[in-house]
């Protein structure tokens, strides 16, 4: 493949620009639903389960578009690298696709679903954001990892590896640090979405008491761990603009002193809104980091970038695909914006 034009290279970028936007997007939308997924498997009232469920039934399929135009904006533009991504982390994929249709399932019919039936759905629900959730953090920190293709002169490189090269000290603990963070994000949900009197939201003020206080070991040691594992996470963060990245975790932990103050005044949408800020700047820091790499040591933007990309398909997706996206997303969110309570359960 020849190198990309200076148009290309711009459009290539731009492209890259919008996939890590919608990602991030997805991880902050629909981690709160995936956390209370979570947190509904220690929660022992069948109809506070069920409310929980309904707390998110308006939005929570918006939330998972994200997911779905990120990985088109990857196929259309970065082909390869979706490619060669796809057949290296196709066993975690397959049980993130499991985890997300169960979810589903569980979610649509669980008001059709006899009594003795119910907890059945309440558990796959719980379980399946479990997995989707750890299975998709434990995918970021394999592809962290970087993955071998092969190198067959005019040929399309692709995979060469086994289906559980994925697996690493790191992946496993970027799934479990995902569990951790996402578990902070769905206890939030819980207490931002239910009326102030319900038993529930006392479960998730306890909940998030814990859970923060794992998060907050979890995020240190995840960055400890980047960097005596990739020399290049290392080279980056330490050198001559060192300054500039130290005003990343300064920004994260004055995010995180605020999501923790709105919490103890009991207000949740805020300590929400800065649990997300939190999570942005981190996933920003991330792609910077990474930058101008995809997959670090496999794919660079300019090598993984598809060489008939066109200026009037990125003006047309950024003009109307994304907006219309977005105000979709909105409009759900401002319609099912009223708190709920246990006799919401999820019935139909």
């Amino acid at each position: 493949m020849g190198p990309l034009t200076h148009i290309q290279h711009v459009l290539a970028t731009g492209w890259w620009v919008a996939a890590a936007f919608c990602l991030v997007l997805y991880v902050v939308l629909d981690g709160a639903d995936l956390g209370a997924g979570i947190f509904s498997l220690f929660v022992p009232d069948a109809d506070e389960r069920g409310a929980i469920m309904q707390a998110m039934a308006g939005t929570w399929d918006a939330n998972e578009t994200w997911l779905v135009v990120a990985g088109g904006v990857l196929f259309g533009s970065f082909p390869f690298v979706y490619g060669s991504v796809l057949s290296y982390l196709l066993v975690p994929f397959v049980f993130i696709l499991w985890g997300i249709l169960t979810r589903a399932v569980a979610l649509e019919f669980r008001h059709l679903a006899e009594p003795r039936w119910k907890p059945l759905t309440d558990r796959a629900f719980g379980l399946s954001s479990l997995v989707v959730t750890f299975f998709g953090g434990m995918a970021v920190g394999a592809v962290l990892h970087g993955f071998p293709l092969t190198d067959t002169p005019d040929t399309v490189p692709t995979y060469v590896g086994g289906a559980f090269r994925f697996i690493s000290l790191f992946s496993v603990w970027t799934g479990i640090a995902a569990v951790v963070v996402v578990s902070l994000a769905g206890g939030l949900f819980v207490r931002a979405r239910f009326e102030p009197q319900e038993r529930v939201r006392q479960r998730a003020a306890a909940w998030t008491e814990i859970v923060f206080y794992l998060a907050l070991g979890a995020v240190p040691i995840s960055v400890v761990l980047m960097m005596v594992t990739f020399p290049w996470a290392r080279q980056t963060w330490f050198g001559p603009d060192v300054w500039l990245w130290a005003l990343i975790p300064l920004a994260a932990i004055g995010t995180t002193f605020l999501m923790r103050r709105a919490n103890r005044r009991d207000r949740n949408l805020a300590a929400l809104l800065w649990l997300d800020a939190t999570i942005v700047i981190m996933a920003a820091g991330l792609i910077a980091t990474l930058w101008p790499a995809i997959v670090p040591g496999t794919w660079t933007i300019d090598s993984g970038a598809s060489r008939e990309i066109t200026l009037l398909r990125f003006y047309l997706t950024l003009a109307f695909l994304f907006p219309v996206t977005l105000m979709y997303n909105w409009y759900q969110i401002w319609v099912f914006r009223a708190r709920v309570a246990k006799l919401a359960s999820y019935h139909g």
